[in-house]
């Protein structure tokens, strides 16, 4: 299910897009999953007094957390597919700490492809959202086969 090296290129390019608004990208990221999925909201202590998406927009958590997100997902997709060193702490810890569900991971990743469409339409075509939405299932297939690793169904 690996990635060719032009799908890799792709990426590695749109992220190069994001990169430099990781705190915009990432807020509104974490907004979204809220919004759609409101139930992601209660794995979080600090952001359940959120109610509105004024509230959200305005907490300096909710950005920060947003940052982290990406910040992690980027180092991530930047090792194309070779992620191990990275991958590992994060399985761990959204594992045993966090205890967050894969199927939250693949909520998340749809909403990432979502706002990077629309942040960044003319360079994020239909080749360009088909390698990153591969460059993600890729992410959460080796998240899930490590959270069994440690014990977490997810």
């Amino acid at each position: 299910m690996g990635l060719s090296d032009q799908e890799w290129q792709k990426v590695v390019d749109i992220w190069g897009k994001v990169e430099p608004d990781l705190p915009a990208h990432g807020q509104e990221v974490i907004i979204r999953m809220f919004q759609k999925h409101p139930e992601t909201q209660e794995r979080f202590d600090k952001f359940k007094n959120l109610k509105t998406v004024d509230d959200m927009k305005s907490s300096e958590e909710l950005k920060k957390h947003g940052t982290t997100v990406l910040t992690a997902l980027g180092k991530i997709l930047k090792q194309k597919g070779n992620h191990e060193a990275e991958l590992a702490p994060l399985a761990q810890t959204h594992a045993n700490t966090h205890k967050i569900p894969v199927k939250y991971l693949e909520f998340i990743c749809e909403i990432i492809v979502g706002v990077i469409a629309e942040k960044h339409s003319a360079d994020f075509g239909a080749d360009s959202q088909a390698a990153m939405r591969k460059a993600l299932e890729l992410f959460r297939n080796d998240m899930a086969s490590k959270y069994k690793e440690h014990g977490f169904q997810g």
